[in-house]
Formats: structure tokens, sequence, C-alpha cells
């Protein structure tokens, strides 16, 4: 029997800014430790913690566009690449999502275990949670579908509760008697009070024809249109880019209102479908920076730091340095979060406001809310260190191996300077080699190309001078990473003197 991890890993995680970004959202980041949210889900499963005659699988992911080489890199880090990474063109939330996953399972001729995880968790107690696992897997192998509860530890207004039905025998799980969304704080100390509900972790177990059969009884719609989805969906190496036209028609609903809410009344060989298992192994979805708060290591004086920070005369903090020392003085309650282009400064109640900042940025063309300054690209990634009116300076680092597209631009001129590494110009006709301290000159409207041949990284410092710096002022003419094709449809080969915001945020995803 396979086992095949899920891992969700769609959504912006805006609560988390400055950290978080549309481009780099907070599954993609190191917030609870050495790894990534996405490694550490990924890693979760053990295969040797599995019941008897149970295959691990490479796991399956449903993703955004945006983040895709930087998904499948951060995957190759921890040596476990996806078996394949599913590219929603728009988000629908978790019932579409969880059902792509499932066509694409079952059309491998196969009904395999999901193992369906979102990918911005923390769980701290790993070898809870694969004894929860090994215990779900047989029930969900009987055609039920099993979700974690969460014993809660305070009257939580931010998630949603299930509330504990009959036990089912042999077993420490017990029929889902409901589903309640996020309470009041009344309603919720009356939920602690009672004893039978728990936190809904949004983790579930299940057989794909299962998941399949339940989402076609109870939203026909969202399978309909995620096969026509599929049928239109397109391989792009290990990526899966499924029909943007026929996707962006799915209804958006999550699956607890689409199926989970409604299988308290439906039995499966005597009980309900629906069950849960108590999962007690350190659990957060790290929603907000209060809850990275919560979880985190303190110091005498419950502050939480991270960073190049000192704090004198402080306490009840979260205080997080990126790129510069960050002094706090006679701070109580407070979130500091500093990163090279944009700090946070809050006051732990209004956390939550952090979404409504964000929401501002965007409404204003701020790119602050997409981009850090440091941007990751399938080559590499590179960092804006200064702007002026006519200049952009930045720092390039391409890993071994990799290189640049082939490609023009109309409006600007560059200068390359190595600092570290060897690195292969393309320039017009040319081609020629640069070592540390050597230079080349770009001008405008030169097709060119940078590779790195080396085996350790190089990096270059870019002066680029011009009447207008945008990232749509590119024509791309060869690319190793599927680009070409789609900046084609967007960008005409023609100069034009001002450019198209619209394209300019599509092509900030692709280059």
């Amino acid at each position: 029997m396979k086992v095949l991890p899920v891992i969700l890993c769609g959504g912006s995680g805006t609560r988390l800014w400055p950290m978080s970004r549309q481009q780099y959202p907070k599954q993609m980041l190191a917030l609870a430790g050495d790894r990534t949210m996405l490694q550490a889900t990924a890693l979760r499963i053990e295969g040797s913690s599995l019941p008897e005659g149970c295959n691990l699988e490479p796991p399956l992911i449903v993703g955004q566009e945006d983040c895709r080489f930087l998904t499948a890199e951060q995957l190759r880090q921890i040596d476990r690449p996806a078996s394949a990474i599913i590219l929603e063109p728009t988000g629908r939330n978790t019932a579409p999502a969880l059902t792509l996953a499932a066509l694409v399972a079952v059309s491998r001729e196969d009904d395999p275990i999901l193992a369906v995880m979102p990918a911005d968790h923390v769980i701290t107690q790993q070898e809870n949670f694969c004894k929860a696992m090994a215990e779900a897997i047989p029930l969900a192998a009987a055609g039920r579908i099993v979700t974690f509860g969460i014993p809660p530890t305070a009257p939580e207004v931010g998630y949603g509760y299930i509330r504990r039905g009959t036990p089912i025998d042999g077993t420490t799980a017990a029929e889902i008697a409901r589903f309640v969304e996020k309470p009041d704080s009344d309603v919720a100390k009356s939920y602690i009070a009672d004893g039978n509900y728990f936190w809904n972790s949004g983790i579930f177990i299940l057989r794909a024809s299962t998941w399949l059969s339940q989402i076609e009884r109870f939203r026909p719609d969202i399978l309909k249109a995620c096969r026509a989805a599929m049928d239109t969906s397109a391989q792009d190496s290990d990526f899966i880019r499924v029909g943007k036209t026929a996707f962006s028609a799915c209804p958006s609903d999550s699956i607890d209102y689409a199926v989970m809410e409604h299988l308290a009344t439906i039995e499966c060989e005597g009980v309900p479908l629906g069950v849960m298992l108590p999962l007690d192994a350190g659990w957060s979805d790290v929603g907000a920076w209060n809850a990275l708060w919560n979880i985190a290591d303190k110091d005498d004086h419950d502050n939480v730091l991270v960073g190049d920070v000192m704090a004198l005369e402080s306490s009840n903090n979260l205080v997080r340095a990126e790129s510069r020392l960050v002094a706090c003085i006679g701070m109580q309650d407070m979130i500091v979060v500093e990163t090279p282009d944009a700090v946070l400064v809050a006051h732990r109640d209004q956390a939550h406001l952090v979404k409504d900042a964000v929401a501002k940025l965007k409404a204003a063309g701020r790119s602050e809310c997409d981009l850090h300054r440091k941007v990751h690209r399938p080559w590499g990634y590179y960092d804006g260190i200064d702007a002026g009116q006519r200049f952009q300076v930045k720092r390039i680092v391409v890993s071994p191996g990799a290189s640049l597209s082939l490609q023009m631009h109309h409006h600007r001129a560059e200068h390359w300077v190595v600092v570290t590494g060897t690195a292969r110009v393309t320039r017009g006709e040319e081609q020629f080699l640069l070592t540390e301290n050597q230079s080349a000159y770009i001008p405008l409207g030169t097709v060119h190309r940078l590779e790195n041949p080396g085996v350790v990284p190089l990096e270059i410092i870019e002066v680029q001078s011009g009447t207008y710096l945008g990232e749509d002022d590119i024509v791309r003419f060869q690319d190793h990473y599927g680009r070409n094709e789609k900046l084609e449809k967007i960008i005409s080969g023609a100069a034009v003197p001002a450019p198209n915001i619209a394209a300019s945020q599509e092509v900030r995803s692709l280059l």
C-alpha cells in the first residue's frame, strides 16, 4: 500500500509580513528552525514509522506558479524531490487543490493513501506525529476520512474546532460529531470547559478515491472544473500546469466546508465516514507573529530574539533582525521585524492588522508586498543594493553550472564586475571568460548571456543604466527554464515608451 504525502503549498502568509511576501511566502521561510516550513513538512513522515506493508512515496506538491523553482530547489536541498509539482494558475482554496492531487494520484493507475498536510504548519514532536499517522492509515485504508484534532491549550479564537463524538472501538479515534468555525471568546471558553472540542489541524488522511467520491457527492461543480483543468494541463519537466481557463472557473472552497462538515451523518462499515484522532505533537499553524512568539524559545524576560538584537529593560517581545543591529529599550509586548527593505513595528495585541497593512501596500502598487530585496530565481538570486533615477545596482549570484537566459534590453545597458568565481559571457557574437576583478560592458540592445561554468557560486556586481530599468524590459531568446513561450505572449520585441504594469507584475514571476 502506497502512502503519498500531499503538501498544500499555496497561500501568501500576509500576516507574517515583512518576512513573508507574495513571491516568497511563509512556507519558504525558516521561521521555527534550521529548515524551512516546506522542508520540515516534506520530512515529517518517516517511512520506517509506517505500518508494515506501506511504502512512502515522494511528495506531491500543489503550489503557486510564482514559487515553482524555489519549491523544487528547497526539496532538492533535503534530498526529497517531489513526484510532481502541480501549479495552480490562481488560488481556489484547499478543496480544489486536494481534488487536483487526487486526480493526479488515480491517473497513475493507483489509489494511494493521501497524507494531506499544509506546508506552513509547525510540529515540534515528530515522533508523536508519526505514531498518529500509523494509527490513521488503517482507518483511511478502510475508506474513512481521518483528521487530527489538537487538544486545545487555551480558548483560541483563531482556530476552527472539532467536536469529538462516539469513540471507535480498538482505536483512540472517535466519530466527528461536528465541525465548528472560529468562535468568539466566550464560546471558545465553553469549548475548553466541555472537554470534547479539539482544534482543527487541517491535516487529513484518506484514500484518493475516497476524496473523489465525496467531492463528487457534495461539490460536483468543483470536481467537474478540476477535471476540465487536468484535461487541459501540460507537463513541463516536474511541473504540471493545469488549464488556466478551466481552473479559474472552479469555485473556491475549503476541505472542511466542501466535504468534512457533511460527514457526521454518513457511515462506512457502521461508523461515520469522518473520524478524528487526537494529536498532541506541538502543533501550530504559525498564522501570525503572535503564534510564532508562542512556540519559540524565550529569554528570561519572555523575549523572542532572533538575529543581531540587543534588548534592555524589555519583556514579552518578538524581535527579529535580518540584516542589521536592532536595539530595543524599555519595550513591552511588541513585535519588531527588520528586513533589508521593510521594518514592521506593531503591538502584539494588534498583530492581526498586519494583513491590512499588506493590503494597503498592494493597493498602492508597492513591490514590498510581493518581493524581498533578495529575489530568488531558478539560476540563483539577485539582491537589489541601490537604485536611483537612471541607475540600479544588483548583486547577482549564479549557481554552479547555471545560466541566465539569452536576452536583450531595449532601455538599459549593463556593466558586470566579477567578485568571485568564473563567468562565461556571451555578448553579441563574442563569448569569453571573466575571473575575479575583471569586468564586461553590455551595451543597450545587445544580445547577451551570463553563465557559471565553474563548480563554485559566481558572484558579480551589476550596474544598470538607462531610461527605464523595470524587469519587463527584456526580450528572451533562449532559456533553460521554460520561460520563453509565456514571456513572448507578454512582451513584444518593439520598444515601448512606458511599461505595461499588468505585464510587469507577471513578468517578475517569470524572470
